[in-house]
């Protein structure tokens, strides 16, 4: 009783911490965002190829990701989480001193590189040591500090950005490093195992969703056809090795499969929207960095506050009528952009709140159903599959946003804009339907 007492108040402290790195590193991309503008003037670049540097680290934060979350179950997690945020630490002090987009480029994926140890890593330690009836409350805490993160960076990113320099940036990130000395004070000594690590299964993952990404950027057919011939490559190498780099056992869960599409077309909402509002916000409504991150602000402050209420109503009526109201307040959201964007700037503010309460629902919800429909075994490589869908669906999402902004040779107007949020309904319209069949499934498994 006395050590069971002892892991419950320590529970909520390592929660804690791991919630403050993952608020910084998620304020790291956000800040990006808002600073896009001036990057694109600075190196004269097309909104196109800035997007990369959104979609660029989303790809290789996917990658690693999952990478770090297969590692966890033979290396302690204090171990990859110390690794991760000294690659971070480093990348962003490199990334200070660019002066060339190419520069600039290479400290983001470097950032990503170490960034991705720390959300993935935060939800398998919920989803592996917290107990069940905590565990809603766990990972709505991680992504509450999630949604601050994304409300903090561009009020933060959109200051330094005006009062300084995107390279000021950086820095804010390097305070991440402060927290390694209390991981290794809160998390537990883990032992190493001995294993293999498909390094090649990772590098073809890696090189699918590359090409695939680059397809949809570009719609040159040289890179759909190293996609398509990666993917292959893939496929046969999960099926001819004993410990493959994604694990068929995942892919052939039907339910899981289900939760990982819901996540993807939720990531890829959010970000095509967090790379949209910033552009249009400044080219439409013709204002500063600054303001930009104040018209954001609010709308993810509100998700943060509703985060801690997200975790009670999981606890409470489960995870499906979490996912539910998820989908509601993103469609509404994709709505309120698509209609009544051009209307005012406000519009934007109260669109985005709907978005950042409906993406910290779907994100806290379908994490906690993993860690409950996966057996113990599967839960770490579970997160991070389903981490790695979501992050390429930032890539997707940076990149499908500007892609259709440029569409109409008319990249700035307010039609074209218009044109980039209604394919989100669509998007949440697939979303919805794959809602309700899997809720049809869940259902039918419990009866």
């Amino acid at each position: 009783m006395h050590t069971s007492q002892a892991e419950s108040s320590v529970y909520p402290k390592t929660i804690l911490v791991l919630s403050i790195a993952v608020w910084l590193t998620v304020m790291n991309t956000t800040m990006f965002n808002v600073a896009l503008p001036d990057v694109l003037d600075e190196f004269s670049l097309a909104p196109s190829e800035g997007a990369w540097i959104v979609s660029g680290y989303s790809i290789v934060l996917a990658i690693f990701t999952i990478a770090y979350t297969r590692l966890s179950d033979y290396i302690p997690i204090r171990n990859l989480l110390t690794i991760g945020i000294m690659i971070f630490g480093c990348s962003s002090i490199l990334g200070f001193f660019a002066d060339t987009f190419p520069w600039l480029l290479a400290a983001r994926v470097g950032q990503a590189a170490g960034a991705a140890a720390i959300p993935g890593l935060s939800m398998v330690f919920a989803g592996r040591f917290v107990p069940i009836h905590r565990r809603g409350r766990a990972m709505a805490m991680i992504a509450s500090a999630s949604s601050l993160g994304f409300g903090l960076g561009p009020v933060v990113g959109g200051t330094i950005t005006d009062f300084l320099n995107w390279n000021y940036l950086f820095i804010v990130t390097v305070f991440v490093m402060a927290v390694i000395p209390l991981l290794f004070l809160l998390l537990p000594n883990q032992e190493t195992k001995k294993a293999s690590f498909d390094l090649l299964g990772g590098l073809l993952t890696g090189g699918a969703v590359t090409s695939f990404l680059l397809f949809v950027s570009t719609f040159e057919f040289l890179f759909l056809g190293a996609f398509a011939l990666l993917a292959v490559m893939l496929a046969w190498r999960i099926t001819h090795t004993e410990i493959p780099f994604i694990q068929p056992e995942l892919l052939a869960n039907r339910g899981y499969r289900l939760i990982v599409y819901l996540s993807y077309i939720g990531f890829t909402l959010h970000f095509a929207l967090l790379v949209l509002m910033p552009l249009m916000i400044g080219q439409v409504f013709d204002l500063s960095a600054t303001k930009v991150g104040l018209i954001i602000f609010p709308g993810a402050m509100l998700s943060a506050v509703a985060a801690i209420y997200v975790g009670r109503l999981i606890d409470e009526y489960g995870n499906i009528r979490v996912m539910l109201l998820s989908q509601i307040l993103l469609m509404i959201s994709a709505l309120i952009f698509t209609f009544l964007s051009p209307l005012s700037v406000y519009m934007i503010m109260i669109g985005y709140m709907f978005t950042s309460f409906g993406f910290s629902s779907l994100s806290s919800s379908t994490t906690n159903e993993i860690s409950r429909i996966l057996p113990k075994e599967q839960v770490a490589t579970g997160i991070g599959m389903k981490q790695l869908s979501q992050f390429v669906g930032s890539a997707s999402g940076a990149v499908l946003g500007t892609t259709i902004l440029e569409w109409r040779n008319a990249t700035y107007s307010v039609s074209s804009f218009q044109w980039a949020y209604a394919s989100l309904i669509i998007l949440m319209t697939l979303s919805t339907i794959l809602f309700f069949v899997y809720r049809k499934r869940a259902q039918s498994l419990l009866s």
